[in-house]
């Protein structure tokens, strides 16, 4: 099948996955609709989403659907059944996916820490510049001011007592 997915958003009642793709053999669009099934506010979003994304009738249409994309929208339909109108959703979503940088990273669970540090390599990934890119410069060199005075930390001071 030559599917191509050009639109996925969601449908709130029923709680659905709305996908609008190509045709390129009949060369038509049109519009599927994947009703979410035994889905509640305490389910997980990224098992949900793997779920949609593997199962056999939905396998061809969804390939060109990332899985970040899916489970988003999971998210959404979550936040939805916990009676969240959809901008407070779109916020607390948005939120979940920028990073504080006053966190301390030391006092989190192993799963909200590779959350983190997959949000961190995401961003990384897009502001990265490869040799293809057209502004990129080999070997960029920097002058930092002097004239300011430095400010220090007090991880980096040296007292006595430590040694």
């Amino acid at each position: 099948m030559s599917l191509v997915a050009k639109k996925c958003g969601i449908q709130l009642k029923p709680p659905s996955i709305i996908l609008i793709y190509e045709d390129q053999l009949k060369n038509n669009i049109r519009k599927r609709i994947m009703p979410v099934r035994n889905f509640s506010r305490f389910s997980d979003c990224s098992r949900a989403a793997e779920q949609l994304k593997n199962n056999p009738r939905h396998k061809a249409y969804l390939e060109g659907v990332s899985l970040e994309q899916l489970q988003k929208l999971h998210r959404l339909l979550r936040c939805h059944l916990e009676g969240q109108t959809l901008t407070q959703s779109l916020e607390q979503i948005k939120q979940e996916e920028t990073l504080d940088l006053e966190e301390d990273l030391n006092k989190l669970d192993d799963k909200e820490l590779a959350e983190r540090k997959k949000i961190m390599d995401e961003l990384f990934e897009k502001n990265r510049k490869k040799k293809d890119d057209p502004d990129f410069v080999y070997n960029v060199e920097v002058a930092f001011p002097q004239d300011e005075e430095l400010e220090a930390c007090e991880w980096d001071t040296e007292t006595d007592e430590e040694f």
